[in-house]
């Protein structure tokens, strides 16, 4: 059964793919050409720096409690993702019912109830991938605690950067991770404003990705990562 889309709906739902799909390729490009100036590039050499730290330390509590912090927020989000997903389910299979107390709403878009299933599946869609990002994050993290529980009391010096390297290379892939998953919200946000019609839909989704390059690169913790950085590199 074909969905009834406008071209101002293909225009959007283009735009919005486009976005999702290769903001982060576009990111870590963006990143690598201007050498860095984003929160995430500058991210992965505080980690390391951190490993690295970690593995000179005897007593490493501190470093397993901050971990601890990372993973119980990466199952908070998951939790939440999984109540959305679960009640948008429940509206898209509420059936004729659901749809027209939807669309009896003066600021719902939507022309028939296959069109605004198709708006509620892209939201689901978004977040959806997001919950598979947060449980590969929380995957990624258990795998980090076991690689800093395994690395001995006492290392010599010259294999210190070494195994934080190592435990490096779990740790950044893991956030990274959960990262993807706390910004699948943003453009879940961005789907569900298809609801309103589709420049809403394009407004929506140009604020998101805006939004995001701008915490990336102009916000007041990315100078102070930045500004960090920079001291680690001088160090």
């Amino acid at each position: 059964m074909r969905i009834p889309l406008q071209p101002m709906d293909v225009a959007a739902l283009a735009f919005f793919a486009l976005c999702w799909l290769f903001y982060e390729p576009l990111l870590k490009a963006l990143g690598k050409r201007r050498g860095g100036g984003l929160i995430n590039t500058d991210l992965t050499v505080i980690r390391t720096a951190w490993m690295r730290n970690m593995v000179g330390r005897e007593n490493r509590f501190m470093d397993g409690q901050l971990l601890g912090q990372a993973l119980n927020s990466s199952s908070f989000f998951a939790s939440s993702n999984l109540i959305l997903i679960a009640a948008i389910a429940s509206a898209m299979f509420g059936g004729e019912r659901t749809f027209r107390s939807a669309s009896s709403l003066v600021v719902i878009q939507t022309s028939s109830r296959l069109l605004f299933e198709a708006q509620l599946s892209l939201v689901l869609i978004t977040l959806a991938r997001g919950l598979l990002d947060l449980i590969w994050a929380i995957r990624q993290m258990n795998y980090t605690i076991a690689a800093i529980g395994a690395v001995p009391v006492r290392v010599e010096d010259e294999k210190r950067h070494v195994f934080g390297d190592i435990v490096a290379r779990l740790l950044n892939p893991a956030l990274s991770s959960f990262n993807a998953g706390v910004r699948a919200y943003y453009f879940a946000l961005a789907a569900a404003a298809w609801l309103f019609g589709p420049l809403a839909f394009i407004a929506a989704t140009a604020g998101a990705v805006s939004l995001l390059v701008w915490r990336q690169r102009r916000s007041p913790a990315a100078g102070a990562i930045a500004d960090l950085r920079r001291l680690l590199a001088d160090t």
